[in-house]
């Protein structure tokens, strides 16, 4: 069976860095993505609730099938900290055929 590029997703979260690996490790835990790459520390500047707000987070980026998308943002909603997390997905257009293929049989 060969894995369309479009039916995988790179799927970004950010969260404190305190929380990070542990939600990594759930969604990979959970087989809901093959792999999450953590991204060092960086400093996030957003309005929240009418305020501008300052955060040092990391950047999550996870590797998914689009068929457990669902499932992999009930679960950060479930675990991050925050009230209202970014979960942003998208679609790639192309890639090694052979790493889409991983990404499916760990996902499954």
């Amino acid at each position: 069976m060969s894995v369309s590029p479009q039916d995988t997703l790179l799927v970004f979260v950010t969260c404190p860095a305190a929380a990070a690996d542990a939600l990594a490790g759930a969604l990979v835990e959970a087989r809901l993505a093959a792999c999450v790459h953590l991204l060092p520390a960086g400093r996030s500047i957003y309005r929240w609730q009418g305020t501008v707000e300052r955060a040092e987070e990391v950047q999550l980026i996870a590797k998914t099938s689009q068929a457990r998308y669902t499932e992999l943002e009930a679960e950060v909603r479930r675990l991050h900290p925050y009230e209202l997390p970014e979960v942003v997905a998208v679609n790639l257009a192309c890639g090694l055929p052979a790493y889409l293929q991983w990404i499916h049989d760990s996902t499954t």
